[in-house]
């Protein structure tokens, strides 16, 4: 995966009689956390979260790889939009105002905040900062260090996914030495989840001889955060450590007991992924998921798991599925059109790969909003209807009848139907067969560069350039190096990319980064098929206006129906479980995971070393 969205994650059900959390309810309230509907799980003053060992021991290592892509890192900065951070930097070591928990899907609890209280007009959230919050050099976390984050990740300096996601953030006041306001530019359910999670960092860290220097300078300074992880020993292009600070400031409270419980948690880099799966076979380190079904089949076996000191283990997840797609750059005039976009998909013979390739393992991914409430089928409803209605004509007629469905090419259906469908599409986009190529009215042939910088790549997308060819289409598929991946995707140079887009249970303003108008011409968006369009503008201004569950569904449903008629992406494939091979001999773990973690993150959260 190159790059995902912002998002938030938690969530589950249980009424707090301390906590009576309506959205936008008639008076303000304050509370120990929030939940975006208004049920948090744990009430306050609660022991630990349920899903960690509150007695877990604490020492030893956990040696991970790194989840990059990228074969180094240049810099310990990773909020500027140049170069590229070290694997779980922010994760680690910046702490922020509220923290989620892995086992509700829209509740985060004060952290470095004590409380959060929101305004009876839903136009501001306010936090009180615990008064042990401490820096990692000593200092006191206080408004003004809350005040410095926000103002800096605004900032032209910074990637722009940070200015999308608080876009509708007015302002932010400082109310005293550990109390701060953000003000909203209009009611948003998300908005204190957003903000609260925000990444708080130092106003020292980049300043030399008492100057600050401009932000996007700040590149080999080591960073300070108020984390449980500082920045160790590090060996450049090879590997990092964190080492676990003794005095972290929140080792006692509720929200960290039984949690970071390794001293020091080493990264390791490799330069492609046979040395990275021969590296863990050979016992260089300690946890690998396995995102490869070809390699979790055949490839991920050797003496170290027959003797059982490696194990493979399937975890099943309440995840959403996301939408990993093949992203078609309409920015692009050969693209532009919604009859070609479509076209191209119908040349895909899913089940033919799923079988031959994947070991029928994967699952067709669908719209946006899989394995959620948002997830949308059949026709739409009144609700919906109403919502889509005032774009009819400026949206693909589709829209208003039943949700794609992927074609498919078993059954009743078959390649040959599929691709005799993609031929009329084409045809009425105004492209024919002359001279052994599919070429438009000027002549010019139907050529397009599938972007990559997998060394595997190709295998997946070789059966589709195939089937693309009985149409006239050539497809090139283009291999360059990551570094080179990376510019030319920031900068929107590109016919078709693979991406793995994360999901979310309640989407809300990481969606305007991806689909947003505004975003498409912002270089390094998340824009990356440059959707331009009205009609979605509006549906994510409702649907991240939402005030009740209620208001919400029907807008996720519209816009999901507008983007997958519209064919700005191809859906892959995903999986329901995480695929996790780890060394049993030096780490142990929880009885059971909990339901909406990452693979990594539930380890380096609530797993411990053997002694």
């Amino acid at each position: 995966m190159r790059r995902s969205a912002p998002c938030l994650h938690s969530r589950l059900a249980t009424l707090c009689a301390a906590v009576a959390l309506v959205a936008w309810s008639p008076a303000s309230w304050a509370a120990h956390g929030y939940a975006l509907w208004g049920d948090l799980k744990y009430p306050a003053g609660f022991t630990n979260f349920d899903y960690v060992n509150p007695n877990a021991p604490q020492g030893g290592e956990l040696r991970l790889v790194s989840n990059q892509r990228v074969s180094t890192f240049d810099k310990y900065n990773p909020f500027t939009i140049r170069g590229s951070a070290p694997a779980y930097l922010a994760a680690l070591v910046f702490d922020t105002l509220l923290t989620p928990s892995l086992d509700e899907t829209a509740s985060a609890y004060g952290l470095l905040a004590s409380d959060v209280s929101v305004a009876d007009d839903g136009l501001s959230a306010t936090f009180k900062l615990r008064a042990e919050a401490r820096f990692h050099n000593g200092d006191p976390v206080l408004a003004a260090d809350v005040r410095h984050s926000y103002d800096t990740l605004m900032s032209p300096q910074t990637m722009p996914a940070y200015k999308t996601l608080l876009e509708e953030v007015a302002g932010l006041d400082v109310i005293d030495e550990r109390t701060v306001r953000f003000r909203f530019k209009r009611p948003n359910r998300e908005l204190p989840l957003t903000v609260g999670t925000i990444p708080v960092f130092s106003r020292k860290w980049g300043v030399v001889d008492g100057k600050a220097k401009p932000f996007d300078q700040v590149v080999m300074d080591v960073p300070i955060g108020s984390g449980r992880y500082k920045i160790g020993p590090v060996v450049f292009g090879r590997d990092i450590i964190y080492v676990r600070d003794p005095n972290y400031w929140a080792r006692d409270l509720n929200v960290k007991r039984g949690t970071d419980n390794f001293d020091r948690i080493t990264v390791k880099i490799y330069k492609d992924n046979t040395a990275r799966l021969e590296g863990f076979k050979a016992g260089e380190y300690d946890l690998l998921q396995v995102f490869s079904a070809g390699d979790w089949a055949r490839r991920v076996n050797g003496r170290r798991f027959d003797s059982g000191e490696l194990v493979k283990g399937e975890f099943a997840h309440r995840l959403p599925s996301g939408f990993q797609s093949y992203v078609l750059n309409t920015r692009n005039p050969k693209l532009a059109d919604v009859r070609v976009r479509e076209a191209l998909g119908l040349a895909i013979d899913y089940e033919w790969m799923n079988r031959q390739m994947f070991y029928s393992s994967y699952h067709r991914v669908n719209g946006l909003f899989g394995n959620t409430d948002c997830e949308t089928t059949g026709l739409p409803t009144a609700e919906e209807l109403a919502l889509l209605e005032p774009w009819r004509g400026k949206v693909p007629d589709a829209v208003f009848g039943p949700m794609t469905v992927p074609p498919r090419t078993d059954g009743d259906s078959s390649l040959r139907a599929n691709l005799r469908k993609a031929r009329t599409l084409l045809s009425e986009a105004g492209w024919e067969v002359r001279d052994g190529a599919l070429r438009n009215a000027k002549g010019e042939p139907m050529v397009l560069e599938y972007l990559d910088s997998r060394e595997g790549g190709v295998r997946t997308v070789g059966p589709w350039i195939r089937n693309l060819e009985k149409l006239g289409i050539r497809l090139n598929f283009r291999s360059v190096d990551y570094a080179l991946y990376q510019q030319r995707v920031d900068r929107f140079e590109y016919e078709m990319i693979s991406i793995a887009f994360p999901g979310t249970n309640n989407p809300g303003q990481e969606y305007v980064e991806i689909f947003g108008s505004k975003a498409a011409d912002m270089p390094s968006s998340g824009n990356f098929a440059g959707v331009k369009s009205p009609a979605v503008d509006a549906l994510l201004r409702r649907m991240t206006s939402s005030r009740t569950k209620a208001e919400l569904l029907p807008a996720c449903h519209a816009l999901e129906r507008v983007i997958a008629h519209s064919h700005y992406l191809i859906p892959q494939w995903t999986v329901n479980e995480h695929r996790m091979a780890y060394n049993a001999t030096r780490l142990d773990k929880p009885a059971s995971m909990p339901p909406y973690t990452q693979a990594e993150t539930w380890a380096m959260t609530t797993w411990w070393a053997r002694k």
